[in-house]
């Protein structure tokens, strides 16, 4: 498969989540468990996508094995870093 028309979703419960599926594709057909833990789809945008686009978080290739293989792609949002965690712990009046 060398192109393909996606749908992005952005995840109403979770800052960072992504999903990518077929464009069109129902969303109540993914798993239960999925759509659990996804919550509410917000369509982010629309793009035709190959192999040679770059995507900011993930690999053009792989989110297109996957929509292949399992019809969406799941991006998560990154890892806090420990520096992240750092900042988050200092009270306010230190900043």
């Amino acid at each position: 498969m060398s192109k393909l028309i996606v749908d992005i979703y952005r995840s109403a419960r979770k800052e960072g989540m992504y999903l990518y599926v077929r464009k069109g594709y129902d969303l109540e057909q993914l798993p239960a468990a999925l759509l659990s833990q996804f919550g509410r789809a917000e369509h982010a945008m629309g793009m035709l996508l190959t192999a040679q686009k770059k995507l900011a978080r993930a690999d053009a290739q792989a989110v297109m094995a996957a929509i292949e293989a399992q019809n969406f792609y799941l991006q998560m949002p990154p890892a806090a870093s420990a520096e992240d965690d750092y900042m988050q712990q200092i009270p306010n009046s230190k900043l």
